[in-house]
């Protein structure tokens, strides 16, 4: 009954994975929180998370160098239905492409691309930094719950996922123009702030997705 974190060079890895022991704690679950590089670890796991702190090739390349990590994602996420949660750079791997510094594939689950932060605004600066509100909150959401508009979270991003499927844009977030704050669907759930930074507010989203059966 294992959460694996995986680790592939890039995100927050020790305050994802304390926030994450603290929402379990807080949800009485007794079920391990694993960083972990190895794929059969996660093709094992009952729910996956994928940070990501940096440039979006760079994360790319690095998830990419990890011996049979792809195929046990998709066999896990894709094939078996098991939960997943993206954080940051981890949720814009799962665009169709980004084009941070050139163009690179993402794994290619949501329909869209990640592409730069341009805020209407010249005087708000990139990147993105600080606490900001959500806007237009799924209230049907189970991962959402108890989220809602007003709700502030913990943004530091250059880039955004542009969406072309709106049905997958969960919230939002504006910041000199609105952007994909939370996408997903079916068993994926991905979020372009930072739970594990976002104190009470991303701790009810992960104690949501740890209860999360989709």
């Amino acid at each position: 009954m294992t959460i694996a974190i995986i680790d592939y060079g890039s995100g927050n890895l020790r305050s994802a994975a304390k926030a994450l022991e603290r929402a379990v704690r807080e949800q009485g679950l007794a079920r391990p929180v694993l960083v972990t590089a190895a794929a059969e670890q996660v093709a094992r796991a009952e729910a996956i998370v994928l940070p990501g702190v940096g440039a979006f090739g760079d994360c790319r390349q690095g998830l990419a160098a990890l011996d049979g990590m792809e195929a046990a994602l998709a066999e896990a996420v894709i094939a078996r239905g098991r939960p997943f949660l993206g954080i940051c750079v981890g949720m814009q791997l799962m665009a169709i492409c980004g084009y941070e510094h050139g163009e690179y594939p993402g794994l290619g689950w949501v329909d869209g691309d990640v592409v730069a932060l341009e805020p209407a605004d010249p005087a708000l600066k990139v990147p993105h930094m600080g606490w900001n509100e959500l806007q237009d909150v799924d209230p049907g959401h189970p991962v959402l719950a108890g989220l809602n508009a007003g709700t502030h979270l913990y943004f530091v991003h250059s880039y955004h996922l542009r969406m072309r499927e709106q049905n997958q844009v969960l919230a939002r977030c504006d910041y000199g123009g609105a952007f994909a704050a939370v996408v997903g669907r079916d068993n994926l759930i991905g979020t372009q702030f930072h739970p594990e930074k976002s104190q009470a507010a991303g701790l009810r989203l992960l104690g949501n997705f740890l209860r999360w059966r989709p």
